[in-house]
């Protein structure tokens, strides 16, 4: 296929081998039902498997370019693509118990922190582009998402790659938990002649490189430019809401069976202690009265302040409703209409959940405009851990949180 201004949404299988490389093109599998419909091992000349493909040069001696292959639907390991800032988040490769971080099969943990110690200590020269595809519909076709920069500007390099423990049955192991940026490569597609520079030409790849990959090489994390895109009313699906690891749903299920005690009840104490943890400007909730809140399980408030004597707080009224629910039980119309009903003027609502919110309880609270923030079980699960939260410790954090908050009379 040659290369073209006109933007170009679907690539057939059969051209796969001379196609460019377009921003949100869906590039189609085979018709046969094996391997030999699979899209990468052409498109890129990349392996036929695995979320890590290696493209060597032609020399053997390096890297010349990556492939990150994603799914974006496993609960445990949830890679993400936030289109408004162009940040991705990629999980490495060792994503079961038995072996070290670094002893993978395709080496993926091994690419990143290779990758991510050339950018701290500037030298990008080194570091391969990465092209990040997802898996698209139900066959063999993927998409293209970008080109990638390891890092981002706003990510402290601290950060940018962390070394994390998960739980998987009572075995404990690490993986990665990596941040790279989606380039703004501009109108253009990527052009096939760089793919095949990088492999046979390094010398010559820059005549075909996208600026913005350049800019990125001569400059590291200060010269990487996002590709930006607002979002235009996107609601969360199932899978984004349930998304989390073996740690966190053995940390949501034991959250369900502690309140289940008390026909969850408790859970009410439970989701605002998971708020304040989320954000300690929350402060001062009540819990109102059980069976008959008529909408609200507590109410507090939210402080906005520099945190200084030179200023007073500004506070805003808020307040919660937490159902806790199993997670093929979603939270529907009815349950969200009653926060929304109960949300009085310069006052924002809070509807917690161990399941998920439906598309069309979500949609009316996005198109209507309702002040309501959403958390649910992929964040419950989220804001434990980064609260150093987990199987071991979380009975005795629910112990302490049901006495803890005042119940009006």
């Amino acid at each position: 296929m040659a290369s073209s201004d006109k933007k170009i949404t679907e690539v057939p299988f059969a051209e796969l081998e001379n196609a460019d490389l377009w921003i949100d093109c869906i590039y189609k599998g085979g018709l046969v039902k094996n391997i030999g419909s699979e899209v990468l091992s052409r498109l890129m000349r990349a392996g036929n498997s695995g979320g890590f493909r290696k493209v060597l040069s032609k020399d053997k001696n390096r890297t010349a370019y990556v492939v990150l292959f994603t799914s974006m639907e496993e609960l445990e390991w949830p890679d993400y693509l936030d289109e408004e800032t162009g940040i991705f988040r990629y999980y490495g490769d060792n994503r079961k118990p038995g072996q070290d971080i670094h002893n993978t099969k395709k080496n993926g943990n091994i690419l990143l922190r290779d990758v991510f110690e050339k950018l701290n200590f500037k030298s990008c020269q080194d570091i391969p582009p990465f092209f990040i595809f997802k898996k698209h519909g139900t066959g063999r076709d993927v998409k293209f998402l970008g080109l990638a920069a390891p890092g981002n500007r706003s990510i402290s390099p601290d950060r940018d790659l962390v070394a994390f423990w998960r739980t998987m049955g009572d075995n404990r192991f690490q993986n990665y938990e990596a941040y790279f940026t989606i380039l703004d490569t501009g109108e253009k597609p990527i052009s096939r002649k760089w793919l095949h520079a990088l492999v046979n030409e390094p010398e010559n790849a820059d005549l075909y490189a996208p600026e913005a990959w350049k800019e990125f090489v001569a400059k590291g994390r200060e010269g990487i430019i996002p590709l930006k895109a607002p979002r235009i009313k996107k609601i969360p699906s199932r899978i984004d809401q349930l998304q989390m690891d073996e740690e966190g749903r053995v940390c949501i299920n034991k959250i369900r069976e502690f309140c289940s005690q008390d026909n969850y009840v408790s859970f009410e104490a439970c989701a605002t202690d998971i708020i304040c943890k989320m954000d300690n400007n929350f402060i001062d909730f009540s819990l109102t009265r059980p069976w008959r809140d008529g909408g609200r399980d507590a109410i507090g408030h939210y402080q906005i302040t520099q945190k200084s004597k030179s200023n007073y707080p500004l506070k805003i009224d808020c307040a919660l409703e937490a159902k806790c629910y199993a997670e093929d039980k979603p939270v529907g119309v009815r349950e969200m209409s009653r926060l929304i009903s109960r949300i009085r003027y310069r006052q924002f609502g809070i509807f917690v959940t161990t399941s998920y919110v439906n598309n069309q309880a979500y949609s009316e609270v996005i198109d209507d405009g309702h002040p309501i923030l959403i958390i649910t079980r992929s964040d419950i699960a989220s804001i434990l851990r980064h609260n150093n939260i987990n199987s071991n410790n979380i009975n005795p954090w629910l112990e302490s949180v049901v006495n803890k908050y005042h119940r009006l009379p």
